[in-house]
């Protein structure tokens, strides 16, 4: 092939995708919106499952659901016949993916749905098809007339399995907005990776407790400057009589106050006043942000009363990965 046909063929694949997600788009019905809401209310979990290439995207889906807020798992059919169809409750849901709706390897869990009265759904483009009929719900995607496969025997599952994946996206999305499901949810549910790094928070990873490096701004230098050493932390925080934080010193301040009568001083005396300060519940990546635009190395982290809660140095920062 000439690299024109080389392109042409990938341009046509994604036209005869693209053409299937065309026609679901148009066709999002009452039957979706029945679906959304029964996994909404759903007291169990989201089985998913499928044979050969839509098992491939069932078990993405199954994936998808799980770390957005719908508890779910992938069950292969196979698997299910030989004692794992005791996982399912009468409380669950099966979202059964077959583009034919006639795959063979469905029916046990099919059977095993009708006989226990477990809610079925079918993802399928034959509506006429076992399954279909079996089902309480069926969520419709392109036929081979409607939207050909990829393949230049339209036999390959391309197409339909693109349209599968889009189905099981567009659930997992309006499930996501129908529970209200946050960045902190969903941290929650990602804490390692880049995703994690991404939505890790100040609070994650500030220094706390008693490695706070706290004087009072009438402590004498000579006290300060022992406290400071011992928390190793290149600052000190200074705080008021109610606690709150009135000022910070910093091994610059050290240097810029440096005399022989430097250890006779106060805190007070030294401190660099009104420092700028954080929220534990803002973004690790937001932090780094106004630490870089200030030239800061640490930043006090404090409540709503101005009391210092904990110190976050920039190194803390990218320790975890946050960029």
């Amino acid at each position: 092939m000439t690299s024109e046909e080389i392109k042409k063929s990938a341009q046509r694949t994604l036209a005869c995708e693209k053409k299937a997600l065309d026609i679901m788009e148009q066709r999002i019905d009452d039957v979706f919106v029945a679906v959304a809401e029964k996994i909404l209310n759903l007291s169990g979990r989201v089985i998913v499952t499928g044979m050969g290439k839509p098992g491939h995207i069932g078990k993405k889906i199954a994936a998808s659901l799980a770390s957005t807020g719908t508890p779910a798992f992938f069950v292969h059919p196979a698997e299910a016949s030989h004692g794992d169809l005791g996982m399912l409750t009468q409380n669950d849901l099966v979202l059964a993916l077959s583009n034919s709706g006639e795959s063979k390897e469905l029916f046990d869990i099919v059977n095993y749905c009708k006989r226990f009265a477990i809610s079925l759904v079918a993802v399928t483009s034959n509506p006429d098809s076992t399954l279909a009929k079996a089902a309480d719900y069926v969520l419709l995607i392109p036929n081979k007339q409607e939207a050909p496969e990829a393949c230049p025997f339209n036999m390959a599952p391309t197409t339909s399995m693109i349209a599968t994946l889009a189905m099981g996206d567009m659930l997992t999305v309006c499930l996501m907005n129908m529970r209200g499901f946050t960045k902190e949810l969903y941290h929650d549910r990602h804490p390692g990776g880049k995703l994690g790094n991404v939505l890790i928070k100040v609070q994650d990873i500030m220094s706390k407790g008693d490695a706070l490096p706290i004087v009072q701004k009438t402590v004498p230098m000579s006290e300060a400057l022992v406290i400071m050493t011992q928390k190793a932390l290149g600052c000190l925080g200074v705080v008021d009589d109610h606690g709150k934080l009135v000022g910070m010193i910093t091994d610059g301040d050290l240097r810029r106050h440096m005399s022989p009568d430097l250890i006779t001083k106060t805190a007070a005396d030294i401190m660099t006043s009104a420092p700028k300060t954080i929220l534990k519940d803002m973004l690790g990546s937001e932090a780094l942000n106004l630490m870089n635009t200030g030239h800061i190395t640490n930043m006090f982290v404090v409540d709503e009363m101005g009391v210092p809660t904990g110190l976050l140095h920039i190194h803390q920062l990218l320790q975890a990965g946050v960029v």
